[in-house]
């Protein structure tokens, strides 16, 4: 039985962080809304409570019977959780003067297992304006900063150990916050740290075919790392009764679909390609508008894939890559939901088709189905691969689609993709890509006018894509590139490289 940490959500813009800083102690957990009714199983070996924008004193602020959970479990309240543990015990919270927010030195005042191996002025990350003016009685303060008395305290004379801390361990400022995160998890709650790629592929293998029995599953694959993890451990647990469609809409990168098609040969994966781009051309003619392409190549794209998927008799499950963050970010901390955010992965087809989800990688951050597909011998082009649009360069290619833009732009991306790799500058970038500008500009080659369009090269630096930098690639190689792009690709006589962030701007342009 996989031993299980429970968050607690109320809300907090850190809480992914702290299932993230978790899980990289090697234990599983799961984050649930607030309001979640809990199963006190032999799995559950504590619960973390987040933080939250909510104050403790505001009427309609979120709430949970702390006393009742310590009572079975090991607790660790984290900022709002910490302010809510001691207002339910009789401390006192308030909004005062001694608000906090960013870097602060840690004092400890006390030695003890949450803060063992920490360093006095260790460095922590505070963000609340409530704070703690009061400790309840029968708890201890374990740390204070400069501005706040009760940094981390606990609950004295309990069988179930209740700690609390009004920093955010779970970030990257807090210099030792995954150490004491780590302490709970070990020292405090017990866990093993058995949770691994290869203890969750044993588990999700067994848990595949129980799921599955006799049946087939049919799957829209992408090429993209979560469809092709996802694939792969449905296949080591059915074989060939997994039936994958890779369907050409005409938009990918240049060479990508038999190169796709290669890779998922050399996998073992049983996948048919379908080539579908002069359907898909012919849809887009004369559309310009972002939204209006976006629709077209979604419902193209469920035509074919329902058509392929007629051919496969006694299919009864649908795969999908659906990895966590695609749940929790649908589920509201204020009202459950189960609804997968509609533009996730194949949206549309679960609701159209009517079958039952396969979602092995629904438990998995990104970075975890990269870990997965290491050790499931998935090749590391494949897993390191930037992400790519849904609609592929035709968010790339402003205003109409055409197959002589197309080509343009493939030529135009492979050049700039192998040159990143040339220069061992690709793995330093979340995502890079060419756009088509939907302008022409005058240009001399030779003694020769040139009259042809602009291409403009994006390449951001992020962690999860939420918020991006533009990427500060180094002028020479720029210049290399915009050479060898004009030189190369016949229809293209001028290069820039945009440099906006996200936000105010997006990392796509349409």
């Amino acid at each position: 039985m996989t031993e299980k940490i429970l968050i607690l959500d109320f809300g907090s813009q850190y809480t992914q962080l702290i299932a993230r800083a978790v899980r990289e102690a090697s234990v599983y957990c799961e984050i649930v809304p607030y309001h979640h009714k809990i199963e006190f199983d032999p799995s559950l070996k504590g619960i973390i409570l987040s933080g939250s924008p909510f104050s403790v004193n505001d009427a309609n602020a979120p709430l949970v019977d702390v006393d009742a959970l310590h009572q079975k479990l090991p607790v660790l309240g984290v900022c709002y959780g910490a302010q809510l543990t001691a207002k339910q015990y009789g401390g006192r919270v308030d909004n005062s003067n001694k608000r906090e927010y960013g870097r602060a030195l840690m004092h400890k005042q006390k030695e003890d297992v949450l803060l063992k191996d920490v360093t006095e002025l260790s460095q922590v990350w505070m963000s609340h304006a409530d704070t703690i003016l009061e400790l309840p009685k029968g708890f201890d303060v374990l740390a204070n900063t400069d501005a706040i008395p009760y940094a981390a305290f606990k609950k004295n004379g309990t069988e179930q150990p209740l700690y609390c801390v009004q920093f955010h361990p779970e970030v990257y400022h807090s210099i030792e916050g995954k150490k004491i995160l780590k302490n709970f998890l070990v020292n405090i709650c017990g866990c093993k740290q058995d949770w691994t790629s290869a203890h969750f592929i044993t588990d999700t293998v067994a848990a595949l075919k129980k799921q599955i029995g006799d049946r087939k599953v049919i799957m829209a694959l992408s090429g993209g790392v979560d469809s092709t993890v996802a694939a792969t451990l449905i296949h080591k647990a059915i074989g060939d009764r997994l039936f994958g469609i890779f369907v050409d809409n005409g938009v990918l990168r240049k060479d990508e679909f038999q190169q796709v098609l290669d890779t998922y040969a050399t996998i073992g994966l049983n996948v048919k390609g379908i080539d579908a781009k002069e359907l898909f051309y012919k849809e887009l003619a004369g559309k310009t508008d972002p939204e209006a392409k976006r629709k077209v190549i979604g419902r193209l794209f469920i035509d074919v894939f329902q058509e392929e998927a007629k051919k496969v008799e006694g299919v009864g499950l649908l795969g999908q890559g659906t990895i966590y963050p695609d749940v929790i970010e649908s589920v509201s901390v204020h009202g459950p939901s189960v609804t997968i955010k509609s533009h996730h992965n194949v949206g549309g087809l679960p609701d159209i088709m009517h079958l039952e989800l396969v979602e092995p990688l629904r438990a998995l951050f990104k970075d975890e189905v990269r870990r997965v597909g290491a050790e499931l011998g998935i090749p590391a082009a494949l897993l390191n691969r930037h992400p790519f649009p849904g609609p592929g360069l035709a968010i790339r290619i402003l205003g109409e689609i055409t197959p002589e833009k197309v080509e343009l732009l493939q030529n135009a991306d492979d050049r700039y993709t192998k040159g990143l790799k040339e220069h061992n500058l690709y793995d330093q970038v979340w995502q890079a890509g060419a756009i088509l500008l939907p302008v022409k500009s005058v240009g001399v080659m030779g003694d020769e006018r040139t009259y042809e369009f602009t291409v403009a090269l994006r390449a951001v630096t992020s962690v999860d894509g939420m918020t991006a930098d533009w990427a500060h690639l180094p002028y020479d190689f720029l210049a290399h590139i915009s050479n060898d792009i004009i030189n190369n690709v016949k229809g293209i006589n001028r290069v820039v490289y945009d440099i906006s962030s996200k936000p105010p701007a997006t990392i796509e342009w349409e």
